[in-house]
């Protein structure tokens, strides 16, 4: 594959990854949310609420918010992220359009199901939209912001603003919606970290041991995971001693404990999760937005 045929695979993968996530996060407002009085966060909340209020389409009321944002996307981001961001939020109001046949279609009585089913659906959406390095616009915008200047993830600062939202939501409508809708906050947030860091989960581990050439050696050759040594003392016994510390995939996990316990079954082992594991064997660094 030559240079202009990556470069156009992955410009047109970009953009079907944003209207499969515009759509998923349409659907699951007409099906799901405007059936029971969901709030929802950032513009998108504001515009249900709107709706709810004077009856005015969510459409409408999202590409209006968004025209001031876009100007912050376009002085504090890439060219890139500031077209992918109007397109996003462009689509995403031609997808409520297109989805609104939902609304009358698709009622789901129990409420609990419905916030389940709403949570899922826009976490899947919203998360296929972040790992292009895209935005639906609106608050997602700042969200970036929070994560280019200060590296706070996008989800949080949503989970944030959008609590905000919820509470005066919850005042004019009352508590059963807000409390369903803090539910349904919730599982997004878990749905788009569960999907912008993938199901391939990663484990970190340090090893302290009286055999680190040997275990390392054999982790290399076994499991094909580079190792890395790190330099430590005992604070009791002033030795010094290598440490190992090396980042597996879960299911290379239990071949890597079965090889330290061969080496040195009194080896002191830590195991952690690992997130967002970039570099060679692993996922490749995201692009600067």
């Amino acid at each position: 594959m030559n240079f202009i045929q990556k470069h156009l695979y992955g410009f047109v993968f970009k953009y079907i990854m944003i209207m499969l996530g515009c759509l998923c996060m349409a659907a699951s407002i007409n099906a799901f949310y405007l059936q029971h009085h969901f709030l929802s966060g950032g513009i998108s909340g504001i515009a249900l609420i709107v709706y709810y209020l004077f009856g005015l389409p969510v459409y409408i009321t999202n590409i209006v918010l968004n025209i001031p944002l876009y100007f912050v996307a376009y002085r504090h981001f890439s060219r890139s992220f500031f077209v992918s961001t109007v397109f996003c939020s462009w689509f995403f109001s031609v997808a409520l359009i297109a989805t609104d046949f939902l609304i009358a279609t698709s009622y789901v009585p129990d409420q609990l199901l419905s916030c389940l089913a709403a949570g899922i659906f826009n976490g899947v959406g919203a998360a296929m939209v972040y790992r292009v390095g895209a935005s639906s616009g609106g608050t997602d915008i700042i969200g970036f912001m929070m994560t280019k200047y200060y590296n706070i993830s996008v989800s949080v600062t949503n989970f944030v603003l959008g609590a905000l939202l919820l509470i005066f939501g919850g005042i004019l409508y009352g508590i059963t919606p807000a409390l369903y809708s803090l539910i349904l906050f919730y599982i997004t947030f878990k749905i788009t970290n569960v999907f912008m860091v993938g199901f391939d989960y990663k484990k970190s581990l340090l090893i302290v041991t009286e055999e680190p050439d040997v275990i390392a050696a054999n982790i290399m050759k076994e499991v094909e995971r580079g190792v890395t040594y790190l330099y430590g003392e005992g604070a009791y016994t002033g030795k010094e001693r290598k440490v190992l510390f090396v980042v597996v995939k879960l299911t290379q996990l239990a071949k890597i404990k079965r090889l330290i316990h061969e080496a040195d079954p009194a080896a002191f082992v830590i195991v952690q999760d690992a997130n967002d594991v970039l570099g060679r064997g692993f996922s490749n660094p995201a692009k600067t937005i």
